[in-house]
């Protein structure tokens, strides 16, 4: 339930956006009735700004022309901060179910002063991410608000899951971290009725709640991104593969993410361990590494890489 507070700053939006509305329109977004949002309008003209009332056909509220807000003020270096981290969170699926972050922008181009809103609008228009997230699941922002207060406060939290399968089952969690992979949001969490440690996809969390119960503490070096990345590489896929590189393990750590697979030394030996299911884009994934490397299973791998070396010997000839 919204707030007064938040009702008068939705008001003060909603006045600022059109030159005119009408006190049921704005009764109608606020949720209340036409008398409640008379004594919000008064609220507004008790804090001096200047809300006018039209009597008549197309009337409706106004504010006074000519007035604005105080700018917001923010140096230039602020202000590419604010825009680059909106426009990233818009781009690469970070947003919320509501797309707040769009709303956002437009709230911080209307009060910025003009010169800067016109530098700020064109950064947006030139800049480019060379990384997606095609997959990407919004979240609402009153979820993870409530799962990262949780998690600061260690209290635990109750929710209904829905699993890959499709299985729905009540949790009991004492949540550890947030962490967002290709535009999609898990929380690393102590799952009690299970006595381990879990992933959860939070869209697929509902009916979300915090209680007072105090959380079971993470362990003193629990990293809950690192946690996540593996957990993430773990998921069982139709084929496990298991390949020795030619590779110093640092050098394959760069190429390749802990959320693609799991990365070892044996004796002499680097080793590639994933699961996938298909052999043939694991065989694309190995030609991209640049490096020699040794199939150790499944044997079908090797026909799914001389397939491709064959594809590519073809359109090279």
């Amino acid at each position: 339930m919204a707030s007064p507070a938040s009702r008068l700053l939705a008001l003060l939006e909603s006045l600022q956006a059109r030159p005119v509305v009408t006190g049921r329109e704005l009764a109608g977004q606020l949720g209340v009735d036409v008398r409640t949002l008379r004594r919000y309008v008064a609220a507004l003209q008790e804090l001096g700004i200047p809300v006018e009332g039209q009597r008549g056909v197309g009337g409706g509220y106004r504010l006074r022309p000519g007035f604005r807000l105080p700018p917001l003020m923010l140096s230039d270096d602020e202000a590419v901060v604010v825009v680059l981290g909106l426009v990233a969170a818009r781009r690469l699926g970070l947003d919320t179910e509501d797309a707040a972050a769009g709303d956002a922008l437009t709230k911080i181009h209307r009060v910025l002063p003009a010169r800067l809103r016109s530098r700020v609008e064109a950064l947006e228009a030139a800049l480019a991410l060379t990384a997606s997230a095609a997959g990407a699941t919004p979240v609402p922002g009153e979820t993870v608000l409530l799962l990262a207060d949780a998690i600061r406060r260690r209290k635990r939290v109750r929710s209904r899951y829905r699993s890959f399968s499709g299985e729905v089952s009540d949790r009991e969690l004492s949540p550890h971290g947030l962490v967002v992979h290709e535009g999609r949001w898990y929380l690393a969490a102590h799952d009690h009725g299970r006595g381990a440690l879990r992933t959860f996809r939070v869209d697929r969390m509902t009916r979300l709640a915090a209680g007072e119960e105090s959380a079971l503490p993470p362990d003193a070096d629990f990293d809950a991104a690192a946690y996540v990345s593996s957990s993430l590489a773990s998921v069982p896929w139709a084929w496990e593969v298991e390949v020795a590189l030619d590779l110093p393990l640092q050098s394959a750590a760069e190429r390749i993410p802990a959320t693609l697979g799991a990365l070892a030394e044996e004796g002499d030996e680097v080793i590639l361990r994933m699961r996938v299911d298909s052999l043939d884009w694991m065989a694309t994934v190995l030609a991209g590494l640049g490096c020699g490397f040794t199939i150790r299973k499944p044997a079908e791998l090797a026909e799914s890489v001389q397939s491709l070396a064959a594809r590519l010997s073809a359109s090279g000839a």
